[in-house]
């Protein structure tokens, strides 16, 4: 689907103008239909028989857990899986436009979700015992000093089935390494370690499987079924358009588009939206260092406000000043190796070369 979905958007190109706007509204249509029509050849081809039984192991894993919002939430989706598996089979392979936009949906939310039910059938797994309280304390008290010299390098997290936040490690002592797995926060005070392996492939074996991991908007936009993005001006152009500008007003403009807001939000605006969204993002981690790092995105989003209102009100004074620039600054002609002059008559020819005229020579 990914592979479908970055050839469909190239596709896409062709139809729409410099800014990303569709200007071939029926060939897009095509395009498009014609997408949803491969999607539906290789889902019944790849899950049209594994399908079903993969979303009945992954409710079998939730049946095992503890009961709670989340797994009700996962049941749900697993639910809704199967309703969109039963509407892929029985779609027909000669979708007119308006079937073909519907059955996407349905396609977009298997390649969406359709991992989730992957995690959730990989949960049946006897994972290895863990250290006894005794190894454990000792572990901690020797990564706790590897983390306070700066030696202790996270490199992969998740949470498990119980809820528990497990990281795995290098703990470097003596120029040497060893893979050791963290449960809790590791940012926040009680934390241990829970085992030692010989390489990140016994850990993953031995520890207990990933839950899958969640999303920061429930309810965002398929990554294969993106509405259309507003246009936006590049801010490439903005900068040309001021390098070539000669009246105060052109300047004014391309700050102004800028640092537009609402729908056609310019540069400022979205570099400003995307600070917050990170923000929010590292709050949503419920980290200790998540919630830093979000206070401080936060922090420089609102900043990234003030400025912008502040470039707006300097474009604005700049647009008011109705000035030019001075006829003094002469552009520069481009620089150039002048043509040799044509010669009116032949050069004369060089005298043969014999035994004679190379002695006077």
């Amino acid at each position: 689907m990914a592979r479908l979905d970055l050839e469909t958007e190239k596709a896409l190109d062709a139809v729409r103008d410099r800014y990303g706007r569709t200007v071939r509204f029926t060939d897009a249509a095509d395009i498009r239909t014609r997408r949803t029509r491969k999607a539906l050849a290789g889902y019944r081809h790849d899950l049209g028989a594994s399908a079903l039984p993969l979303l009945s192991a992954a409710t079998q894993a939730l049946d095992a857990m503890q009961p709670s919002a989340a797994v009700q939430a996962w049941h749900e989706l697993i639910t809704s899986l199967a309703t969109s598996h039963g509407e892929i089979l029985c779609a027909s392979t000669t979708l007119s436009e308006r079937e073909a936009s519907a059955l996407w949906v349905h396609l977009a939310h298997w390649a969406d979700n359709g991992p989730i039910a992957a995690h959730l059938a990989d949960l049946h797994h006897a994972p290895a015992p863990e250290f006894t309280a005794d190894e454990s304390r000792k572990w901690t008290a020797r990564a706790q000093r590897a983390r306070s010299r700066g030696a202790l390098d996270l490199f992969e997290s998740w949470y498990a089935a119980d809820g528990r936040r497990i990281t795995l490690a290098y703990l470097v002592e003596d120029d040497d390494s060893e893979v050791i797995a963290l449960a809790g926060d590791p940012d926040a005070p009680g934390w241990a370690v829970i085992g030692r392996y010989d390489n990140e492939l016994d850990a993953g074996t031995s520890l207990p499987r990933p839950m899958p991991p969640g999303v920061l908007r429930p309810d965002a936009a398929s990554r294969f079924n993106r509405p259309d993005m507003a246009p936006e001006v590049p801010l490439q152009e903005l900068l040309r358009d001021v390098a070539e500008a000669h009246q105060a007003g052109d300047t004014s403009n391309a700050l102004l588009m800028a640092t537009e807001r609402g729908y056609e939000s310019g540069a400022m605006a979205h570099l400003q939206q995307l600070v917050q969204r990170a923000a929010a993002f590292s709050w949503a981690l419920e980290s200790v260092q998540g919630q830093r790092i979000g206070s401080r995105l936060d922090s420089l989003g609102r900043q990234l406000g003030f400025l912008a209102d502040e470039v707006r009100d300097a474009a604005a004074d700049l647009g008011a000043t109705v000035a030019v620039l001075p006829p003094h600054r002469v552009p520069v002609p481009p620089r150039t190796r002048p043509r040799p002059a044509i010669a009116t008559t032949s050069p004369a020819a060089r005298p043969p070369h014999t035994t004679a005229n190379a002695r006077r020579t």
